[in-house]
């Protein structure tokens, strides 16, 4: 009777071991799992950090890039085939190719239907040839950053 008690002892530790076995474990794979979110969470906030960042940075060069341009439109037509003005102008086109390196686009905007998520309208003026709600002057360009707007196209709207 003595080895039926210890026997019965045994399997009663052995089940409190596999019960305890069990929690711990439970409690490691949650741990691991909390452990994982969290690499996930951090990196996530690291990317759009990153990308805030380049946001800012391309915010304050584009209007530099939109003087340029605005600059080489007031080129002389007789000088447009000098050497000077034809480097000017690879330097725009390498300006270009940068910034859709880093998806920036341009927002489209001449007869385009007004849109108030990517146009800021400067003007509504009764404008010939246009229908109304279409932008017909672009006052200064927009620009989208991977899609998303980084700045607004400023543009004069038809009535």
């Amino acid at each position: 009777m003595e080895n039926d008690s210890i026997v019965e002892k045994l399997q009663e530790e052995l089940a409190q071991a596999k019960d305890q076995a069990a929690v711990n474990l439970a409690g490691w794979q949650r741990a691991k799992a909390d452990y994982s979110n969290l690499v996930k969470d951090q990196d996530k906030k690291y990317r759009e950090l990153a990308e805030w960042s380049n946001a800012m940075l391309m915010a304050e060069v584009l209007p530099i890039y939109n003087h340029f341009k605005l600059a080489l439109k007031h080129a002389p037509e007789a000088g447009k085939q000098e050497s000077w003005l034809i480097g000017i102008e690879m330097i725009r086109k390498q300006f270009q190719d940068f910034l859709s390196k880093y998806k920036i686009a341009e927002i489209a905007t001449l007869r385009e239907k007004f849109d108030p998520n990517l146009h800021e309208a400067m003007a509504h003026e009764v404008c010939e040839g246009f229908a109304p709600d279409t932008v017909f002057e672009e006052v200064q360009p927009g620009y989208l950053l991977d899609g998303k707007v980084l700045l607004p196209a400023k543009v004069k709207v038809a009535k």
